[in-house]
């Protein structure tokens, strides 16, 4: 996975030989990776841009707020976003 390079995380999508993957029901089934240091965000979304992926905007205007979010679809319509902050509880 482009966004994660060093970090101690393993997150695996798994299908079944014969069948296709279904597409996204919505544009807002989102996986989101909180990225608190600047510099860190800018380096998953530089690796994001060199895999082929074009950012693109959000469904919901939370994630495109202050620029602080960078969300990206697959062929599938499957969404990522990559958020500069820290996650709260």
């Amino acid at each position: 996975m482009p966004v994660l390079t060093v970090l101690p995380y393993h997150l695996e999508f798994t299908t079944q030989e014969g069948h296709e993957p279904g597409r996204a029901p919505t544009k807002d089934n989102l996986l989101v990776f909180y990225l608190p240091e600047k510099e860190e965000w800018q380096e998953a979304v530089g690796r994001m841009q060199e895999a082929g992926f074009e950012a693109v905007e959000s469904w919901n205007p939370y994630w495109d707020a202050e620029g602080k979010g960078k969300t990206f679809e697959d062929a599938d319509g499957w969404r990522v976003v990559l958020w500069n902050g820290a996650w709260r509880a």
